[in-house]
């Protein structure tokens, strides 16, 4: 008992007999061990080797082998106790990490400036975001999992050490060395933010260091040329710029940078760096504060302390003034000397010298340097840049995203099929991930022009511009300003325009604008990163809400705290698997399967896509259009989905009907089309033909009867090559046939007989006649009635019927080399003969799409019809149409959907829910939802090409095995949300 207590008496007085902060260097739970190793290794060094241990010398990894030589010259004479990493490469720093290591007596501390971390991501951005983005999010549990991660990215490099966080509080805009690195300009903001990457970051078990003290957050000049002076009075320093400080004390911070700083109102001598005042680091950081962690210098060899001449002057006055550890120094061997001669001379006392040096051995001890291991660079690369990194880094820029106005509501963009949108790019950096996305929900066409002229009677053609000003996100000192020329067109195109401003750098920006009056929106993302651009134009159009706040404050119209939150409109999203719960790595195993569909001659190209919990996490392109490797697949390029059709635009349709009471399940035929009363037909109910089970024929080969009997080939009866008034229903290139023909096809399915056999037979004939009635119904041909119902308003761009009319051949998939109908390579003309007979418009076939937009559908479905802010149908109807009603008879079939299977063989992989639901197509395409793990799956290839004859893809059930990998990588699962959701 007697020993516990002395040994919690020891932690409470350590270093400090007026100590307000236990000390946190200290390892409670081994502090008799830490104190032995301590002493041990104190009571065994030379005069020389304890002086050596105050200093830390810098280096870059990418130095010639010439300096860092100079580097362990240093380490096995003067005997430094640390070393500064900055510019280079993670390999090349472990690699010369491990040399030092090896020539030093006592292991180095090893620190670097990780402010906002230490690997760089694959657009060139640095893994983490700035303080200044930081500082936006309200969420300050976000802020020290950021810290938490920095800190496990240092451990892993061997980094001991990061001068993180920045705690100035930054009242000046041209502040030209803190700006971004500061988490903003209110001291409460910044003390919270400070607090939780500090708790982040040494929770890891790396040392967190508060810079620059007393505080740096109000000078124009730049402290590495020249001595910057800090006007406050000692009261508003003490209230303001040392509020974090105290707050961190008092929760365990490490240890404090001294800043390179004229603070007159603490500090009476002229020109007097606060690094090197005794009043400012003893009597007010160790005293007032009661602060016992390690005391860092800043940088000892920046320019403007006038009063020392000589080197080492500036050392010896730093240790004097009661720091411990002596950055970054003009001349080493010479400090060394005078501290060593300072000593011999009693200017420095043993005690003094030992309360450092043991600072520094115990500092030493806490980050594992008493069991050091050098550096391991096998996968270095790999953890410091996982796909936790990535999420992590997405889920920052995410509630970082602050709306500044929303006049109007303008924010999010709703009603797509209303709008045209224009997109402008201003600033020297690039905008393509931001135009790209923004793509993905509406048509946006980038505007360039060379005048401002020019863009006024351009943009006269649009309801919306958005105008997004794009600086370099290099480091966190760029130029963020907008040129002249550019605040002057700003002003007239808004003047004259619709306008949301989209900031992609520092907040300060703003300030040149004179006012923001005829802006309605304007939306503040920090930084350029390619993820920053995505997340901010997911953020326009819905997908995601904004969270954050203004950091600073931007003149009388954006005072600091500004913000607008916006709700999402249940868009699809865009991010990382893992922040859905699922594995990177085994999902990337898709790739590999989709190239054996390549290698296994299975299609030329696919595309494929997955989206979990209403994100796209998987979106990638294979392959090229043909065989012939001439054009490579992309995603905006489109497919003929085939009998995907009946899901993406027949079904939601009558879903539409059903739900407002115009039709039941117990609709007849006859009841729906009059010419049906006295047909074999006439009591078949709607139920009855969306489930198959209407006894109809599977197909009838209409285009058969139109052949000439001797040659095979298109009959002159019913073709001709030239459109005229009686041949105007194009087939196929050059192909026009007999325009009615059309109403024949639909007499001949009225007439057909009935299967004699009763129960299940999948058929395509529903939806012809299902066509003629919703086109009967509303008076408009079915793609005009999906465009303007659906299509328009969910944002699928990319999904029409005949696509020639919208899209060039270079964007569209071909289907078939067809030699046994219109005797030619089917390009931009549906596939399905029947589909093709009636003008390319088949309730069954004709939709020609790609994979997002098919996801769009799906989702729709899952969120129960509703999808960007609009109800499509209650979610009741969906629960009807997705019933397996015939399950107990073997059927698996819902209302319109495919269903799982029943037995060992179907559609899908056998992993899904019995909830989930969707359909193939026979030119090689799938889609698939599943509600309980929120999963929309589709792909799309054109195996049919060149010839339909090919069935390698059906037989080798590869889109099923795709699928059963999605499942395998799901890591976690939570409660449905569809459940719920607007209700």
């Amino acid at each position: 008992m007697k020993k516990h207590l002395l040994t919690s008496l020891l932690v409470l007085l350590f270093f400090s007999a007026n100590a307000q902060q236990i000390n946190p260097l200290i390892v409670k739970e081994d502090f008799e061990n830490q104190k032995k190793w301590v002493d041990s290794i104190y009571s065994n060094l030379s005069l020389q080797e304890k002086v050596g241990q105050l200093f830390m010398v810098d280096v870059f990894s990418s130095d010639p082998i010439a300096k860092t030589d100079k580097i362990k010259k240093l380490i096995e004479e003067q005997y430094i106790g640390g070393v500064i990493f900055s510019k280079g490469g993670p390999k090349r720093q472990a690699k010369l990490n491990n040399e030092f290591q090896a020539a030093s007596k006592i292991p180095l501390m090893v620190a670097m400036d990780a402010e906002w971390g230490l690997a760089m991501r694959l657009d060139s951005t640095f893994a983490y975001p700035w303080n200044m983005t930081l500082g936006a999010i309200e969420d300050n549990k976000i802020v020290e999992k950021v810290g938490k991660r920095i800190g496990e990215h240092s451990k892993r490099l061997g980094v001991h050490i990061n001068f993180a966080p920045v705690v100035d509080i930054n009242t000046n805009p041209k502040n030209p060395i803190i700006g971004n690195r500061s988490f903003g300009e209110d001291k409460e903001n910044v003390t919270q933010k400070s607090l939780a990457f500090m708790k982040g970051m040494q929770s890891a078990g790396i040392i967190a260091n508060a810079k620059h003290f007393p505080g740096h957050g109000d000078t124009d000049t730049d402290s590495h040329k020249t001595l910057p002076t800090i006007h406050f009075s000692k009261e508003r320093i003490d209230s303001v710029e040392l509020y974090p400080y105290k707050r961190l004390i008092h929760e365990g911070l490490s240890s404090v940078m001294v800043a390179h700083l004229n603070v007159p109102s603490l500090e009476t001598q002229l020109d007097f760096p606060s690094s090197l005042s005794k009043t400012i680091v003893t009597d007010m950081l160790k005293g007032e504060l009661g602060f016992n962690g390690l005391i860092f210098t800043d940088a000892l060899n920046m320019k403007g302390a006038a009063n020392f001449k000589e080197p080492g002057e500036i050392d010896l006055a730093a240790f004097l003034a009661g720091n411990d550890v002596l950055l970054i120094s003009e001349d080493i061997p010479k400090a060394h000397q005078l501290l060593v001669n300072a000593f011999r001379e009693g200017v420095i006392t043993e005690e003094r010298l030992a309360h450092s040096v043991k600072k520094i051995l115990y500092a030493k001890y806490k980050v594992g340097l008493h069991t050091y291991q050098p550096v391991s660079t096998r996968y270095l690369i790999e953890e410091l840049n996982t796909v936790w990194d990535d999420a992590l880094y997405e889920e920052a820029m995410e509630n970082a995203l602050t709306v500044l106005k929303n006049d109007r509501a303008i924010l999010p963009i709703k009603d797509l099929q209303k709008k045209k949108i224009a997109y402008i790019n201003f600033g020297d950096d690039s905008g393509t991930a931001f135009l790209n996305q923004l793509r993905a929900y509406a048509n946006v066409d980038w505007v360039k022009e060379s005048s401002l002229d020019d863009y006024v009677k351009e943009l006269k053609n649009y309801n919306y511009v958005i105008i997004g000003f794009h600086r370099s996100n290099e480091n966190p000192w760029k130029s963020y300003e907008f040129t002249e020329k550019e605040l002057v067109w700003l002003y007239e195109i808004a003047r004259t325009n619709t306008v949301i401003l989209d900031v992609f750098t520092r907040p300060y920006a703003l300030l040149d604008l004179k006012t923001a009056t005829n802006f309605e929106g304007i939306i503040m993302s920090y930084q350029n990163s390619d993820v920053a651009q995505e997340l901010s134009a997911q953020l326009i159009f819905g997908a995601r809400g904004a969270n954050g706040k203004l950091p600073v404050s931007l003149g009388e119209d954006f005072p600091v705290n500004t913000h607008y939150e916006t709700k999402p409109l249940r868009r699809l999203q865009y991010g990382t698997p893992e922040s859905v719960g699922v594995n990177s790595y085994k999902l990337k195993k898709i790739d590999s399967l989709a190239n054996i569909g390549l290698w296994g001659n299975m299609y030329p190209g696919a595309q494929i896509l997955v989206a979990r919990k209403g994100k796209v996490i998987y979106n990638k392109t294979f392959g090229n259009h043909t065989q012939e490797k001439k054009i490579s697949v992309k995603p905006d390029d489109i497919y003929d989905v085939a009998s995907l059709t009946k899901i993406l635009a027949t079904l939601p349709m009558v879903m539409e009907l059903v739900d407002r009471g115009e039709l039941t399940l117990d609709t007849k035929l006859s009841e729906m089309l009059p010419e049906y009363k006295n047909s074999n037909k006439a009591n078949i109910t709607l139920q009855e033909i969306l489930t198959h089970t209407a006894r109809l024929k599977a197909w009838i080969p209409f285009y058969i009867h139109t052949l000439d009997s001797v040659t095979k080939q298109p009959s002159k009866e019913y073709y001709k090559k030239n459109p005229n008034e009686t041949f105007n229903l194009k087939v196929a290139e050059g192909l026009y046939m007999r325009r009615d023909y059309k109403d024949s096809i639909f007499e001949i399915i009225r007439k057909s007989d009935l299967r004699d056999r009763s129960g299940y037979k999948y058929s395509d004939l529903p939806y012809y006649i299902l066509k003629k009635y919703l086109e009967n119904y509303y008076g408009k041909g079915l793609d005009e009635l999906v465009q303007t119902n659906l299509y328009e308003s969910l944002g699928a761009n990319y999904t029409t019927y005949n696509p020639l009319s919208k899209f060039s051949k270079a964007k569209i998939v071909p289907t078939e080399d067809d030699a046994s109908f219109r005797m030619q390579k089917i390009h931009g003309y549906v596939h399905d003969q029947g589909a093709a007979m009636i003008g390319g418009v088949g309730g069954h076939a004709g939709i020609f799409s790609n994979s997002n937009d098919i996801a769009k559908i799906m989702q729709m479905y899952l969120w129960k019809g509703f999808y960007g802010g609009k109800r499509y149908f209650n979610p009741e109807t969906l629960d009807v149409f997705n019933t397996c009603l015939y399950c107990d008879k073997g059927i698996r079939r819902g209302i319109g959907f495919d269903k799982p299977q029943l037995g060992e063989s179907g559609p899908t992989c056998g992993c899904v829910s019995m909830t989930s639901f969707g359909h193939s197509g026979f030119t090689g395409t799938f889609t698939w939802a599943d509600p309980e793990q929120e999963v929309v799956y589709v792909f799309l290839s054109n195996r049919t090409y060149p010839s339909a004859d090919n069935r390698k893809l059906i037989g080798s059930n590869l889109r099923s095995t795709i699928q059963e990998v999605i499942y395998e990588a799901i890591e976690y699962s939570t409660k449905s949300t569809t459940e719920t959701a607007f209700k």
